[in-house]
């Protein structure tokens, strides 16, 4: 769906050229789509933010609670630091695609695009409850007072990976981290330069815990979630701060959740739980592996919950994980895990 008839032609040429793609339908505004979709019932849905009458994260609500199923935000909007793909992301679309700036990129653009639905196509995406669309503005007041503190060490480092759908996944997860949670946390999402302060500043509005975008100098505190900037490898230098780098891509991607793994081991040994949630791929996997033979804890997501069952599924197969949870189960899990490791 895009307002512009010259997009919609365009976008609707370059896919059907792909062989293993059919544009079935395009609307020029939401309230258009809202029509035609359960009339075409669509595979995959691209949407823009930007349209007449109905915007597209609008939309996608109506979308995701009516007649859930992958979307793509495509959009002039969706660049670096857009915060409405960082809403688009966590309202439950899949993944995003910025449109290009002039015709000459159209083709890089659209085969991007083409990889993504690809990908789409297999995602699971299930009917969201309208009360799990917005936070109230009352929620959001209670988490004004947050309290970090130095870390001592007696507790272990949390570190939570994902990829596509994990935005999502973030979403429900570390907001149900409670006020007094005493380990500092880390994240690796898969996501571009520019949009990570987005997100971290989306998951900081409505926890308890104070949520940051990584930067280099930064210490692990309790109370404290590290969200690894895009472009940037997270590790730990040898006073155990941050250190950011943008050394070769691992698995294809960077931020990758393996060279921050395998950092915290390197610093902490098995005082560590690394929960690898929804998405693509591999990136997890032998750092998880490592750390479980060394007696750490490894939580992989389930496959009922997960978009892309990948990451996790790669963590289960190879006998690295220590317990295989939905995602509504996982924070509660953390917070067993880290009283049963303080125990012992």
């Amino acid at each position: 769906m895009d307002d512009s008839a010259f997009m919609r032609f365009t976008i609707a040429q370059q896919l059907n050229e792909y062989p293993e793609l059919h544009v079935i339908g395009t609307a020029s505004n939401g309230k258009e789509a809202l029509k035609l979709i359960p009339e075409l019932q669509p595979d995959v849905i691209t949407l823009d933010v930007e349209m007449p009458q109905m915007d597209g994260l609008a939309t996608l609500r109506q979308i995701m609670v009516n007649f859930p199923r992958p979307v793509i935000m495509f959009s002039s909007l969706t660049r670096e630091g857009a915060a409405e793909t960082i809403q688009a992301l966590m309202l439950g679309a899949v993944d995003f695609v910025a449109k290009p700036e002039n015709r000459t990129d159209i083709r890089k653009a659209m085969k991007d695009l083409t990889l993504k639905i690809v990908c789409a196509a297999k995602a699971k995406v299930k009917p969201v409850v309208t009360h799990q669309l917005i936070r109230s503005a009352s929620e959001q007041s209670t988490h004004l007072n947050k309290q970090v503190s130095v870390y001592q060490k007696t507790t272990p480092v949390i570190l939570i990976g994902s990829s596509t759908g994990g935005p999502g996944a973030l979403n429900e997860i570390v907001p149900a981290l409670p006020p007094h949670f005493p380990s500092p946390v880390l994240i690796v999402q898969h996501m571009p330069a520019g949009f990570t302060r987005s997100l971290s500043e989306r998951l900081n509005s409505i926890s308890p815990l104070n949520v940051k975008e990584a930067e280099s100098g930064d210490q692990l505190l309790v109370g404290q979630v590290l969200v690894a900037p895009g472009g940037f490898h997270m590790t730990l230098d040898e006073e155990e701060r941050i250190s950011l780098n943008q050394k070769a891509a691992v698995h294809g991607v960077r931020p990758a959740v393996d060279v921050t793994l395998m950092s915290l081991i390197q610093h902490f040994s098995r005082n560590v739980i690394a929960v690898i949630l929804t998405g693509m791929g591999s990136d997890g996997t032998h750092g998880a592996s490592l750390l479980h033979s060394d007696g750490g804890y490894v939580i992989a997501e389930h496959e009922s919950t997960c978009v892309v069952w990948g990451m996790p599924r790669s963590v289960v197969e190879a006998g690295a994980a220590s317990a295989v949870l939905p995602r509504p189960q996982i924070a509660g899990a953390i917070e067993r895990v880290i009283r049963k490791m303080m125990s012992n």
